[in-house]
């Protein structure tokens, strides 16, 4: 689905693995300060690969198609639960030179529409760090309430950091399985 005039957001294929691991390349000094440690494999298609393939989650591409289809974003659903739960942790982010065009926050309500209408899920949470203005913007904008505060949370850019936690419910259904 397009979420700007040449931005294409789809579901990612393992085919995608050498266009992912070319934008967390050229993007890791950006996400320095946002990312925790990544080994080097981190940074090959084969790893790539492995996460698209990972069974917990979903993840989505975001494609400049007038730059021959670069990978010039990620965003995911991690470790979804489904049962009582029904619930999965948000992440995301933009290529450094596409930042401030509202990509996110297109791509995060495309997210959360599939989240609900396709995968059945209740809630999705999503932190941010405590200094991550941006990111808590585009949480807001998109319907997310902070509920807390987690610190000493992740370890990045060598300290534990604390940080916001955001959540956004979905609807009020009973999990797919207590539905009459």
């Amino acid at each position: 689905m397009l979420i700007a005039p040449d931005i294409e957001l789809r579901r990612a294929d393992p085919a995608d693995a050498q266009a992912l691991a070319d934008a967390v390349v050229r993007n890791r000094e950006f996400m320095r300060a946002w990312d925790p440690y990544r080994p080097e494999e981190y940074y090959t298609a084969r790893d790539q690969a492995e996460r698209i393939a990972e069974p917990s989650g979903v993840m989505w591409l975001l494609f400049d198609r007038a730059a021959d289809g670069r990978v010039v974003g990620r965003a995911a659903l991690n470790g979804i639960h489904l049962g009582p739960l029904c619930s999965a942790n948000l992440g995301y982010w933009v290529d450094a030179d596409y930042r401030g065009r509202g990509l996110i926050p297109a791509a995060v309500e495309e997210i959360c529409r599939a989240a609900r209408d396709e995968l059945g899920l209740h809630r999705i949470e999503a932190g941010t760090l405590t200094d991550n203005a941006a990111s808590q913007r585009v949480l807001a904008k998109c319907g997310f309430v902070r509920y807390g505060l987690a610190p000493k949370f992740l370890h990045i850019n060598g300290d534990w950091r604390d940080h916001v936690l955001f959540q956004r419910i979905l609807h009020d259904d009973p999990p797919a399985y207590g539905r009459a």
